[in-house]
């Protein structure tokens, strides 16, 4: 007789070359997932030219593949524990690959937006269940945080060379090809994954909750939109509006979450040993990461006048130490060195690089990359830890679940991190710049560049002001992650991660 809720490991044992071996697959649709969030930056121009979309229409070409993928997260890692979450991951796969195909081939602005949501849907099946996946098949704590950990570094590169593989391809091919890419990947899902990858699933997970998935769509949506509003406009009555609706809905979901007979998110999850601290740790982590490329961004091209590729390509270099930050942090854990104090170690690096980051002027390329290398690594230490313990705390029954609170709550934070350390840098921004600039370029750094030409020194002023905002909004950051540092050290002092009990250690149905 099979267990639904098991791994590949035999019992008492750790996982073997099948194992690493399925993990490698399974970095095949989150790498994948993560680049689709930047996929589009230099491939806009191109279809802008060929689909001759509207202002509003471009907006939600690029936009809408991370609203539906935010809102659908915790609905899609319920159901993968209700109906297995390889059979989840395989089924969006599939789902995956043909959204890539209508949007490589798409003849209207309206059938690239209803693509890119369809690919948003599917993002949202794989994200979660790729991360539970490694929870059921690495059972051992040492194991599981190594694949945790490249797991977290594959997530965030992927985002850094999804930009990068955008401009290529667009450069040597069009448009569409940026999507094709998806095929290839996953075609090798659907054929490696059935043979690899061990079915799991909830034993007695009760009825599917049909009226909490429309709550967490209205409760998440309309804050990461309000949020990002935020960010754009500064303080404007549609954001207040939206923040507030938002969270109006995610009071009526936590209830609903507490009063029905089979919620989808258990509220026992969240009284786990150590799991609600993680989620928080994340968010801030999260935080850190978008709110600083918010302005490094900018700060390649506006500032510095690289092209967009040639920002891309130079945003790869800080992902260098991404790749050996989450090994050594599991390395230290490993050795005995309390998890607290490694995540907190993390965060205190994360500060040095905002740090950094206060001492940009108008021209500091290498200070920047700098930076932005210290920043990312600290950030990846303290995600792939704080992973690793969400999950080793949440029972294997409920990985789907406890995955899909964690990147829900990594969506929420980039979206609050662009929109409060984003909100620092404009009102800095609108101090510093000369009164008698026009409204246009009180407004944005790119706005004062459009009309430099016919006002003598309003560019120099304009990006020395930007430099001004970038520096106060990472003071901001590096308080905010020291509270963190020391949140990580008070909280997660005396928290472990629980060994998995041999009923999750035999052999799995497949």
């Amino acid at each position: 007789m099979t267990n639904p809720t098991s791994t590949t490991a035999s019992p008492n044992s750790r996982a073997g070359r099948r194992e690493w071996t399925a993990l490698a697959v399974l970095m095949l649709p989150l790498l994948l997932v993560s680049m689709d969030v930047s996929v589009l930056y230099f491939a806009i121009p191109s279809i802008s030219a060929d689909l001759a979309p509207t202002a509003i229409q471009q907006l939600w070409i690029f936009d809408i593949y991370g609203f539906v993928l935010a809102g659908l997260l915790m609905t899609m890692g319920s159901l993968g524990d209700r109906i297995g979450r390889r059979r989840l991951l395989l089924t969006g796969a599939v789902a995956f690959g043909a959204a890539s195909l209508v949007a490589a081939y798409a003849n209207s602005a309206e059938t690239l937006i209803a693509a890119r949501a369809v690919l948003g849907i599917a993002g949202a099946t794989l994200m979660p269940s790729t991360m539970a996946l490694v929870r059921t098949m690495f059972t051992d704590p040492g194991q599981r945080a190594k694949a945790i950990g490249v797991w977290s570094g594959v997530m965030t590169g992927g985002i850094a060379l999804g930009s990068v593989m955008s401009g290529l391809l667009v450069e040597y091919f069009w448009w569409g090809s940026v999507f094709l890419v998806n095929l290839p990947a996953m075609a090798l899902l659907l054929v490696l994954g059935p043979m690899l990858l061990p079915e799991s699933r909830d034993p007695s997970p009760g009825r599917f909750d049909w009226l909490s998935v429309p709550l967490s769509m209205a409760a998440l949506l309309p804050v990461i939109y309000g949020l990002k509003l935020f960010a754009g406009l500064g303080w404007n009555t549609r954001s207040v509006v939206c923040v507030t609706a938002g969270l109006l809905f995610a009071a009526l979901f936590v209830q609903r979450q507490r009063t029905a007979a089979s919620p989808m998110i258990d509220p026992a999850l969240l009284r786990g040993r150590g799991f609600t601290p993680a989620v928080v740790l994340n968010l801030i982590a999260a935080l850190a990461i978008m709110g600083s490329a918010y302005f490094t961004t900018q700060y390649l091209q506006s500032v510095l006048g690289k092209s967009a590729l040639e920002a891309a390509l130079w945003g790869l270099l800080p992902s260098v130490p991404i790749g050996a930050a989450a090994p050594i942090a599991a390395l230290l854990v490993q050795k005995g060195v309390n998890r607290a104090y490694v995540v907190g170690s993390g965060f205190a690096v994360t500060g040095c690089g905002f740090g950094l980051l206060t001492l940009a002027g108008t021209d500091s390329l290498a200070l920047l990359l700098t930076a932005c290398a210290v920043l990312a690594a600290g950030c990846v230490v303290v995600m792939s830890l704080i992973t690793d313990l969400a999950l080793g705390a949440a029972p294997v029954e409920k990985a789907g679940s406890a995955s899909s609170l964690l990147e829900t709550g990594a969506e929420f934070g980039g979206a609050l991190g662009m929109a409060v350390l984003g909100s620092i840098g404009a009102a800095v921004y609108r101090h510093e710049i000369p009164a008698s600039a026009p409204e246009t370029a009180r407004e944005t750094l790119g706005g004062a560049l459009t009309v430099a030409d016919d006002f003598p020194g309003l560019a120099t002023a304009a990006r020395e002001a930007f430099t001004s905002g970038m520096n106060a909004a990472a003071v901001g950051g590096a308080v905010l992650v020291a509270g963190a540092a020391v949140l990580a050290t008070v909280t997660l002092r005396r928290v472990t991660v629980r060994e998995a009990p041999a009923e999750e250690r035999e052999p799995a149905a497949v």
